[in-house]
């Protein structure tokens, strides 16, 4: 087995569940960090800046979403891949998941193979997008996608990586009409299910972060970003 640097934070209140995947991914050779709650699993992602964080969501003290809104607020934690684990499966739940930040939800019970293979291709997204630099400045909005970092009149806007991820899509072709399957596809990827609302709720944080009138929803079709 070859060790990686790759670090994986396993989050649960469950103490089977975190012997359980952590063995299965330590096996990969991935690094296991583990905490039993919201508040340990801040200070430990803090401390050990993982890579990806696998987060139960109902938990004691502090569930997984608060941790992961609080996570997402960490300028050092800014890119970070954060998965929800949970048996929770309703739409509504995934697209809470979604809006506080999370960048993907995966549902309980899974066989470990499975999940191995989902953590692969999470971690292989993010190496691809890490290869891939590129600068765009549309209207004057200055994207870097080495950096993940977009400023627009001279201030830093800092958003989630699903979230930059989407705008930088739709800003690199403004006007072009981008199909919701589209978008699925080339941001979330094919392996991972989503509920039909999380495109949605992306759009709508975008525009609040960076421009209202710069998101046009083309209804049944898609959206486009206009400068």
């Amino acid at each position: 087995m070859k060790k990686t640097q790759t670090k994986i934070l396993l989050v649960d209140d469950e103490p089977d569940i975190l012997e359980i995947v952590g063995y299965n991914l330590s096996q990969e050779g991935y690094q296991i960090i583990t905490a039993s709650n919201g508040k340990d699993a801040i200070a430990k992602a803090q401390k050990e800046l993982p890579d990806l964080i696998i987060m139960d969501v109902m938990m004691a003290e502090m569930d997984g979403m608060e941790a992961c809104e609080h996570i997402r607020k960490i300028p050092e934690l800014n890119n970070v891949i954060i998965t929800f684990l949970t048996a929770r499966s309703e739409d509504y739940s995934q697209v809470a998941g979604f809006d506080a930040g999370a960048d993907d939800y995966i549902t309980k019970p899974i066989k470990p193979k499975l999940l191995v293979s989902k953590v692969k291709a999470l971690l292989r997204r993010l190496k691809e997008q890490e290869v891939s630099s590129d600068t765009l400045n549309v209207g004057g909005i200055e994207i870097n996608r080495e950096e993940y970092k977009i400023v627009k009149d001279n201030v830093e806007i800092a958003l989630p990586r699903k979230e930059f991820e989407l705008f930088y899509l739709l800003a690199s072709k403004p006007g072009k009409v981008f199909k919701r399957d589209e978008i699925l596809d080339k941001v979330w990827g094919n392996e991972v299910v989503v509920g039909g609302r999380t495109i949605d709720v992306h759009i709508r944080k975008l525009r609040e972060k960076i421009g209202e009138d710069l998101f046009k929803t083309i209804k049944g079709v898609g959206y486009k970003f206009e400068v």
